[in-house]
């Protein structure tokens, strides 16, 4: 078979579906038997719901309809202050009439909900429980790759290398290596019982000093549980010798915000780390015979820590590369280079302006003064709700008029 995907998250399944709708054939790998968990902040974005539905448009009202997922309103920003500034997804929304613009789901769930479209499809060859762990490449262009007993798995042409943040393709064939500027690193854990929640599942943000560049949240999920967890930038995690364990369990419990939400809450199972490879900084996504999707080419917005989304456009234009390459039987990296371009011409604005973004948090009294005016003023408020649906009105937080705007307008 010419295209073999590593892993079968969003992304790695995300093109085997968009394959399979082109009616290319495929190979799905993954060394994990599905459902499985994955550790991640567990929201799901309007941008996804869009992806869904690209693949089928049945796709999002059977998310909907899930039990394993909560309806998402809105964001609640906290500045370093405390200062809450509620962003709803949508103005004057309406949970009674209106389907959600966004949802959390355990990605236990939701990427078994892509595995179940998988698993119809007679175009994927889906194999779980495979662990590539090593590879070669032959004088031809194809890919041998080998199980860790050394098993021949398959002798593709083309590697679509889906498979995480620590994705060892990534590094050894994709050259990507680990920059700690450009690098979060994260914990994730699951209470029941935190009060004060949203009423219409917001999410929460919490950018605390102690945190900077990075935040603490907290997501609602199904049955009266939560995704807690933070995330911080690695070089700062390391200058400011900061143990992201030790301090989460501390604020959660003496934090005047925390302490009273937490007090009867039960943390259900362990703390997970993560490593989020960041999109601050354009990376090359392909090359002879591979192309990166998702975590494992560094696609993780900088500001918001988002990467499914992100994965699965990827991965929908992996797909597009990947069968004009069989068709034109050309995988040469001047040929993927297409791939690179198409990637980045849809999400490198966003993650250019998101590392802006990213950057004002070296500046707190900025955030608190934003909190404090958009709090007051109705205006201001609904322009930074537009500024987290709308590019061309985020690129404003980057003009120096905006904040006079901000300080004398109304």
């Amino acid at each position: 078979m010419d295209i073999c995907i590593l892993g079968a998250g969003p992304g790695g399944a995300t093109a085997a579906l968009h394959l399979a709708n082109a009616g290319q054939p495929c190979l799905l790998l993954d060394r994990a038997t599905f459902p499985r968990d994955k550790t991640c902040g567990d929201a799901l974005s309007g941008k996804v719901i869009n992806e869904l539905r690209r693949i089928d448009a049945n796709l999002p009202a059977r998310l909907a309809a899930s039990a394993e997922q909560v309806p998402c309103w809105g964001i609640s920003f906290f500045a370093p202050n405390g200062r809450p500034v509620e962003v709803p997804f949508r103005a004057h929304y309406n949970p009674a009439a209106e389907a959600a613009p966004g949802h959390v789901a355990k990605r236990l769930d939701f990427d078994n909900l892509l595995i179940e479209q998988v698993r119809q499809r007679p175009e994927i060859d889906f194999r779980e429980g495979v662990d590539v762990a090593r590879h070669e490449r032959l004088p031809d262009g194809r890919w041998q790759l080998f199980a860790a007993d050394g098993t021949l798995v398959a002798t593709p042409r083309l590697l679509l290398i889906a498979n995480g943040a620590q994705s060892a393709q990534a590094r050894q064939i994709g050259g990507h290596v680990l920059e700690p500027a450009h690098h979060s690193a994260g914990l994730r854990t699951y209470y029941e019982g935190v009060t004060g929640m949203h009423p219409h599942g917001f999410i929460e943000l919490h950018f605390l000093k102690e945190f900077l560049p990075g935040y603490l949240w907290i997501f609602p999920l199904p049955n009266g549980q939560a995704n807690v967890g933070v995330g911080m930038r690695t070089d700062k995690v390391s200058a400011k010798k900061i143990n992201l364990r030790a301090r989460l369990d501390e604020i959660l419990t003496t934090h005047p915000s925390f302490k009273n939400r937490f007090a009867q809450a039960q943390r259900l199972g362990p703390v997970r780390g993560m490593g989020l490879p960041l999109g601050s900084k354009r990376c090359s996504l392909s090359g002879a015979g591979y192309l990166l999707l998702g975590d494992a080419g560094s696609l993780i917005d900088p500001f918001t820590g988002e990467g499914i989304s992100h994965a699965m456009v990827s991965g929908r234009h992996a797909a597009d590369w990947a069968a004009r390459a069989v068709q034109a039987q050309n995988f040469t990296a001047d040929f993927l280079k297409g791939y690179d371009a198409a990637v980045y011409n849809r999400l490198w604005q966003e993650l250019r302006l998101s590392r802006a973004m990213q950057r004002l948090l070296a500046y707190p009294w900025l955030f608190n003064f934003v909190a404090n005016r958009a709090v007051r003023n109705p205006t201001l408020a609904q322009t930074l709700t537009n500024m987290f649906l709308d590019l061309d009105l985020r690129e404003q937080l980057r003009r120096p008029g905006f904040y006079l705007k901000m300080m004398f307008g109304r």
